[in-house]
């Protein structure tokens, strides 16, 4: 079959439109890969050197993938096509032209440990505070201004940047950044930034060079448009300039990456650099039902700057999107992994079917362990486990080191974290004499002055904050672990780093100590039963089991997909889940303070609703943990922007574990109009306790699965009682108890060694 008969009209037009300018808008789901592919094809069936196509992709996978079709379809001709990343293409380039900016051939590219390491030097060169100028704060800022084509030397030049920099403590930065890019410089090497900024000087300095390249590139194409830079676009029209015939493929409704310095203004105003610039839009979208298509339409159309198009679909009209309230954000994970489970047993679909989509990755653990309860394997896409990420780790190991000071893993780990003086040398003293005694670090270090060690204050005041920590081990685990994170320094380490990453590290801390908080809030039962308040040690004992399933995790299995909408771009899945509808999380409180911004926040809730094929929900909690204090979340905005004709609300209320659902679609679509229900619980009066009979030394405790409210027992240490409430399911199944003479007590049948007297 002729590949152009397998093409829908706007496809084949798009295809077929080889010269000057074109913009191609593809809808999601509709088909753009297929499109480029042919588009390639075409053109190499119609005379056009492969040596002359330039074809710009944003990742290796996306590059690779095209290059395969395209061999499939035309065989080894396609190997000739210049196709690959920015970078890698650029790259490629600047090897042979390198010695035309003073570079050698043989330039080396720095990743981003060596430019961290290289930050180190100057910062302990220029005697700053590396607290202050944190190395990856200013990584990412020196990004940030060569993203923009703004060199060391404008920079330095420019006041307002450094009135900017004065007023926040950091008027050394334009130096810092002079001084990296000349030791790069000197050091014949480039950071993945300099592959794009210095290819645009390459370019703008010796015409002759360019003039090669444009008349080498005579077809240009360049896929996931929406997602370019300045520097890229700036370069790309330079190369285009000669022949015009460039290909733009993208969604500006797609466009999410503003933080990586991504630029909508690159699609929105592609027509006033280009006037003769022909559009097509693919607006069929084969990978969704019509309702959820009609959906993301409805949110998407919310959004001033856009170009407008109407995406539609043959596809089935499929099912309402669900929305579920919770009351928490635990309550949300069970509510999720339960309606997998029930959804996995009513459709026969397999865990690989399903993705659960969040704005932050702190939002994965609720997830994680509500998966677990039900043992349904899933894996993080894009990311760490919760609890295997470095900062959270780094928290743990002081909780096990404080539970343990023997730990010498854990003492390892954060002997020097967040930095306190206590370095490679002091630690390898410390283990000579550990050895040589045959006992651990921490005896050694809780003797340093005994030993005749010298200068060491730093592992004295380490080992007195350790032992200060340890007296308040048998008080409630939150209190505890909040008490280590802020003395330890670590808090205040995570939440001045201000990058993106660094927000990230920040979230999932607090996002550990409120799954520690809400631990606290429950009971452990002793041996004999009794209720107790949660410790520390009760947590770490949890997370040991939580962590080591991970580690048990086979990479092939079938699995249940968690991420972050922003990873989930370009993938699809039959289930899908969106959690964490609620303002200030969703859309973000740092999106709130400019129409663009939010509007961004807009387009990212479209990505995360067309990831799905067949069925969608969307979830949100009126309440969150933040650093122990339960705060009151609001519905997201978006819930109320959604077309409620779409939309089906649920309100599911969690009693032991168990779900129930209620309630039909409702008529008004506001998320906050969904009817909030009360469980009462009938308590019954409490009766006068019989005289207890005699107790029986061969005492053998009875079957209390059945067990009532109403019912008197016979407790072999507290005597007879009265049950007075029953609650929880299986292994949590709680009895309360009024004793005659120990008074009223909780206690879990599990573990409780009750007889029944009567019922």
């Amino acid at each position: 079959m002729d590949y152009l008969e397998t093409l829908n009209p706007s496809q084949r037009a798009a295809v077929e439109q080889i010269d000057g300018p074109v913009m191609i808008i593809a809808g999601a789901g509709s088909g753009k890969t297929r499109v480029l592919t042919y588009r390639i094809v075409h053109m190499l069936r119609h005379e056009v050197d492969a040596f002359q196509i330039l074809s710009l992709t944003f990742t290796n996978k996306a590059a690779k993938e095209m290059r395969h079709r395209v061999m499939e379809a035309v065989g080894s001709e396609g190997r000739n096509i210049w196709m690959g990343t920015f970078h890698s293409i650029f790259s490629r380039i600047l090897r042979v032209e390198s010695d035309r900016i003073g570079y050698p051939r043989n330039f080396t590219i720095y990743d981003s440990d060596d430019s961290k390491s290289l930050i180190k030097t100057i910062l302990g060169e220029m005697k700053l505070d590396d607290k202050l100028y944190k190395p990856s704060n200013m990584l990412g800022r020196i990004s940030a201004a060569k993203n923009a084509l703004i060199s060391a030397e404008e920079y330095l030049g420019n006041s307002e940047f450094f009135e900017n920099d004065d007023s926040s403590g950091r008027p050394k930065f334009g130096q810092l950044f002079k001084l990296y890019q000349d030791r790069c410089f000197r050091a014949g090497a480039m950071d993945f930034d300099d592959l794009l900024v210095n290819t645009h000087k390459l370019f703008a300095k010796h015409l002759d060079v360019l003039n090669k390249y444009q008349h080498q590139f005579r077809y240009i194409m360049v896929d996931e448009f929406q997602d370019t830079n300045h520097a890229q676009y700036m370069i790309i029209k330079k190369l285009a300039a000669v022949n015009e015939n460039i290909a733009v493929v993208g969604d500006d409704a797609q466009s999410i990456y503003a933080f990586r310095g991504a630029n909508i203004k690159n699609i929105l105003g592609f027509q006033k650099d280009f006037p003769e610039v022909k559009t097509f839009k693919l607006e069929q979208n084969y990978r969704s039902t019509k309702t959820i298509v009609n959906a993301a339409s409805s949110i998407i159309e919310k959004n001033k700057d856009q170009i407008k198009k109407k995406v539609w679909t043959d596809n089935e009209l499929g099912e309402r999107i669900r929305v579920f309230k919770a009351l928490t954000d635990n309550e949300e994970g069970k509510m999720v992994a339960s309606a997998i489970f029930q959804d996995k047993m009513n459709n026969q679909a397999l865990n690989k079917d399903f993705a659960i989509l969040y704005r932050t990755n702190m939002q994965s653990r609720s997830m994680e362990e509500a998966l677990r309860k039900l043992n349904i394997p899933y894996k993080i896409y894009g990311g760490l486990s919760f609890y295997q990420r470095k900062e959270v780790k780094d928290l743990l190991g002081y909780y096990r080191l404080v539970l343990n000071p023997n730990d010498e893993e854990a003492l390892k780990r954060v002997i020097n974290y967040p930095t306190r003086g206590i370095g490679k040398t002091t630690m390898e003293k410390i283990a000579l004499v550990a050895d040589q005694h045959k006992v651990s670090l921490w005896q050694v270090m809780e003797q340093v002055n005994q030993i005749g060690f010298k200068n060491m204050s730093a592992v004295e005041d380490f080992v007195t904050m350790i032992k200060s920590f340890r007296v308040m081990l048998d008080r409630n685990a939150y209190d505890v672990a909040m008490h280590i994170a802020k003395q330890s320094g670590v808090l205040k380490s995570l939440y001045e780093d201000k990058t993106v990453e660094g927000i990230a590290r920040y979230e999932n801390t607090e996002e550990l100590l409120n799954g520690i908080k809400e631990f606290s809030v429950g009971e452990t039962a002793d041996e004999d039963g009794v209720l107790r308040g949660n410790t520390l040690a009760d947590f770490m004992a949890d997370v040991a089991l939580m962590t080591n399933d991970d580690k048990d995790k086979d990479p092939n299995q079938d699995h249940v997909s968690l991420m972050t909408i922003h990873s989930a771009k370009g993938l699809e899945y039959k289930y899908v889940h969106v959690v964490g509808l609620e303002e200030n999380l969703f859309p973000s409180q740092m999106a709130l303070n400019s129409r663009q911004e939010l509007e961004e926040e807009r387009r990212l809730f479209y990505v995360a609703l067309t990831r799905a094929m067949k069925k969608l929900t969307i979830s949100f909690a009126t309440s969150r943990f933040k650093f122990g204090t339960i705060v009151n979340s609001e519905p997201s905005r978006f819930l109320s922007e959604l077309d409620p004709q779409f939309l089906h609300f649920e309100n599911m209320f969690s009693s032991g574990g168990q779900f129930r659902e209620s309630g039909a679609a409702s008529k008004s679509g506001s998320a906050s109009g969904l009817s909030k229900k009360t469980l009462t619980i009938n308590r019954p009066q409490p009766r006068t306790v019989a005289a207890p009979p005699p107790l029986d030394p061969n005492f053998e405790p009875d079957d209390t699965s059945n067990l009532q409210a109403g019912m008197q027992v016979i407790h072999q240490r507290f005597g007879a009682g009265n049950v007075l409430l029953m609650d929880g399911v299986g292994d949590n199944k709680k009895a309360t108890i009024e004793f005659a003479e120990a008074g009223k007590k909780v206690l879990v049948l599990k573990f409780a060694k009750l007889k029944i007297v009567s019922s």
